[in-house]
C-alpha cells in the first residue's frame, strides 16, 4: 500500500493494527500519491457507467426484470436502476408490479419514439448523454445543415418531453436551452410542436418565448386555433389584436360576412359535407380561391374529400395564399401521397417556390428522416409514405418540362432565394443575347417586363452582388417581391424549353461550362484568350444549329416566328 500512503504517515496492516473500510478510503480520498482520490472517484464512476451499460444489450436481457414496449419494441429494463434514477419510475414501480409496460401508456400528451427512449435509458444506466443518431434527428435534403430542420426539432422534441415526464430534471434543463435557442432559428411552422411541448411540460421560459415568436409571424390563425392547445390559441389571438402583426397590418378587415362565410365554408369542409360548400357558393358571393379553401383542405380534411373538392373545378390548384404557399406546398408539409398525386394530375406546378426559397420536394425532403426514406421497401408490402410523396415529385420534376429548370436548377445547387435569382436573371439574360427574338416571344407570352429581367450583363455590381438594395424594406416584403421576379423568370425559361428545346439544351450546357469563361473574354494569358474565342466561336455555330432544329420543328407544328437569330451578332464582354 505504499502507493497510496504519505510519507509521514504510511499505512500498515498488523494484527494490532486494524482500520475500518471507511477509514482505509478516507485515507486514499485524501493521499496525495499518483492516484489522488478525485482521480479514483471518476475511475470508479466510469468503470460503474460501462458495466451498467452492458445491461442495456442482449446480454442484460438475461438479468431483466420488466419490459416497456416501444413503437413494437420489447426493451429489456431493470426495475431497481431505473427506480433509483427517477423518481417517475420509483412511483410507478412500488404501486405497480407488472412485468411488462407501454410506453404510450406512460406518456400522457404524445408519444416518444424508440430511439429518443433508448436515449433516454441509456442515460438513466450509464449517466452519461449520447449523441443523437442522424439517422433520426436529420433530414435527406443533402443542402440542408440540419440545426433546425424539422426531424432535428422533433427529436429534441421528442428528449424534451420523455425528460420531464420521467423526472429527469438535469436532462430538462439542458433539453430546454437547447429548444430555447432553436425558437429564434427555426421557420415559425416548426416552432409549433416546441411551444406544444412547453405547455404541456410547464417550461415557462421556453413557453413565453415559444408564444412570442408564433404571436409576432405571420402563422394563420387557422393554423394556430387547429394546431395549439385552446388556453395558447387565445393568448396568441388575444395578444395580436393589441399589437397587430405587419401581414394583419397589410390585410383589409371589417367585412365581417366576408370572414362570416369563409368560416362556414370550413367547418362545411370540418363537417365532410362538399355539398354544402356547394350550396354556401351558390348563396354568396366569395369564392374557393378567396376563402383559400384548397389550402385548407389538403391541410386538415380528409382525402376523399380533397378528391371531391378537386372534382368541382373551381379552385386555382396554383393559387397562392397570403404567406406566398401554393396548395402543393401545403399538401407537401402534409405528406399524403394520394393528395399530392391529385393536385398534379389537376396541373399543380412542381417547381413553384415558396417566400424561403424552397420547392414542394425540398419541403418534402426537409421534413423527412433518413431512417423512413430509406426503410426497406419489400415487395408486396406498402411503401413508406415519406419516400412516396419524394418520389412522385422528383418524378414530376424529371418528366414535366414545364416544371422547372431540371438540367439547371438541381436538388444539390444553392439553396439561397437570390442566387437562384440571379441564376435565372443571367439564364434569361443570355437567351436574348443568343437568341433575341425567341427571348422576346417567350418574354410576351410570360408577360415579364424587359425592365425587370437585368441578369448579369447589367444588374450585378464588380463583386457579384445585386445592385438595388432599398433598406427600408422588410424582408418578408424583400422575399415577396425576389419570389415575384423567379416566378416571371421561371416562365420565360419554361416557355424557351417548350417551344425552344435545341436553343435551351445549347443555353444549359453554355450556363454549366462556359459561363466563367467566355464572359471574360480578355482575362488571363494570350493562348487562354485565344482558346476561350475558339470556344466562342464553336458556341456560335452550336447555337445556330440549334436555331435551325428548332425552326424546323416550329414550321411542322405550324408556329409561325420572326426570328431574328439568323441575323445574330455575337457580343464581347
Amino acid at each position: 500500500m505504499e502507493n497510496f500512503a504519505e510519507p509521514s504517515s504510511s499505512i500498515s496492516f498488523t494484527s494490532s493494527s486494524r482500520l475500518s473500510s471507511a477509514s482505509i478510503t478516507n485515507k486514499v480520498y485524501t493521499s496525495g500519491g499518483p492516484e489522488t482520490g478525485s482521480n479514483l472517484n471518476t475511475i470508479s464512476l466510469s468503470k460503474l457507467s460501462c458495466n451498467l451499460e452492458q445491461l442495456l444489450g442482449d446480454f442484460g436481457s438475461d438479468f431483466s426484470d420488466a419490459y416497456v414496449v416501444v413503437e413494437g419494441n420489447s426493451v429489456a429494463i431493470h426495475r431497481c436502476i431505473l427506480a433509483g434514477r427517477s423518481k417517475f419510475f420509483y412511483d410507478l414501480f412500488r404501486k405497480d408490479e407488472k412485468s411488462k409496460y407501454c410506453l404510450t401508456d406512460l406518456l400522457p400528451y404524445g408519444n416518444v419514439g424508440y430511439d429518443a427512449f433508448i436515449i433516454l435509458l441509456s442515460y438513466l444506466y450509464t449517466g452519461k448523454l449520447k449523441p443523437s443518431p442522424l439517422e433520426v434527428s436529420t433530414c435527406v435534403e443533402k443542402t440542408c445543415l440540419h440545426d433546425t430542420c424539422r426531424p432535428a426539432i422533433d427529436f429534441a422534441v421528442e428528449l424534451m418531453y420523455a425528460s420531464s415526464i420521467f423526472q429527469v430534471s438535469e436532462l430538462v434543463s439542458l433539453f430546454q436551452r437547447r429548444l430555447l435557442d432553436l425558437v429564434g432559428k427555426a421557420v415559425v411552422e416548426d416552432v409549433v410542436p416546441i411551444l406544444v411541448v412547453a405547455f404541456h411540460c410547464q417550461l415557462s421560459q421556453l413557453l413565453i418565448q415559444s408564444v412570442q415568436r408564433v404571436a409576432q409571424s405571420d402563422l394563420g390563425t387557422i393554423q394556430i386555433e387547429k394546431q395549439l392547445p385552446s388556453k395558447v390559441a387565445e393568448d396568441i389571438i388575444s395578444m395580436r389584436d393589441s399589437s397587430p402583426t405587419e401581414l394583419e397590418n397589410n390585410v383589409a378587415k371589417g367585412d365581417s360576412s366576408r370572414e362570416k362565410n369563409v368560416k362556414r365554408i370550413h367547418k362545411a369542409l370540418d363537417s365532410d359535407d362538399v355539398e354544402l360548400v356547394r350550396r354556401f357558393l351558390e348563396e354568396s358571393d366569395i369564392t374557393l380561391d378567396e376563402s383559400y379553401a384548397l389550402h385548407y383542405v389538403v391541410a386538415y380534411c380528409d382525402t376523399k374529400i380533397v378528391s371531391e373538392v378537386l372534382s368541382l373545378s373551381l379552385a386555382d390548384v396554383n393559387l397562392r395564399n397570403v404567406h406566398g404557399n401554393t396548395v402543393l406546398h401545403v399538401a407537401a408539409r402534409r405528406k399524403e401521397p394520394s393528395i399530392i398525386m391529385s393536385l398534379l394530375n389537376k396541373g399543380a406546378s412542381v417547381s413553384d417556390l415558396t417566400i424561403e426559397g424552397h420547392d414542394a420536394v425540398s419541403i418534402c425532403r426537409r421534413l423527412t428522416r433518413p431512417k423512413d426514406y430509406d426503410m426497406k421497401r419489400e415487395q408486396g408490402r406498402e411503401a413508406n409514405k415519406d419516400w412516396m410523396c419524394i418520389d412522385i415529385l422528383e418524378r414530376e420534376m424529371g418528366r414535366n418540362p414545364m416544371s422547372g429548370e431540371a438540367s439547371f436548377f438541381s436538388l444539390e445547387m444553392v439553396d439561397d432565394l437570390h442566387m437562384k435569382l440571379l441564376c435565372l436573371e443571367d439564364r434569361v439574360s443570355f437567351a436574348r443575347m443568343f437568341f433575341p427574338t425567341e427571348a422576346k416571344l417567350a418574354m410576351e407570352i410570360a408577360h415579364a417586363e424587359t425592365s425587370e429581367l437585368a441578369g448579369l450583363l447589367s444588374s450585378r455590381c464588380s463583386d457579384g452582388n445585386m445592385v438595388e438594395v432599398d433598406l427600408n424594406e422588410t424582408p418578408i416584403s424583400q422575399n415577396k417581391r425576389i419570389l415575384s421576379r423567379i416566378d416571371t423568370l421561371s416562365r420565360t425559361v419554361q416557355l424557351g424549353r417548350r417551344y425552344f428545346p435545341h436553343c435551351s439544351q445549347v443555353l444549359d450546357k453554355f450556363m454549366e461550362d462556359d459561363l466563367p469563361d467566355i464572359v471574360y473574354l480578355e482575362k488571363g494569358t494570350s493562348d487562354e484568350q485565344r482558346m476561350k474565342r475558339l470556344r466562342f466561336m464553336e458556341l456560335k455555330d452550336e447555337v445556330h444549329r440549334a436555331f435551325s432544329k428548332d425552326k424546323a420543328k416550329l414550321h411542322r407544328s405550324g408556329f409561325c416566328s420572326s426570328s431574328s437569330s439568323s441575323r445574330y451578332k455575337a457580343r464581347k464582354h
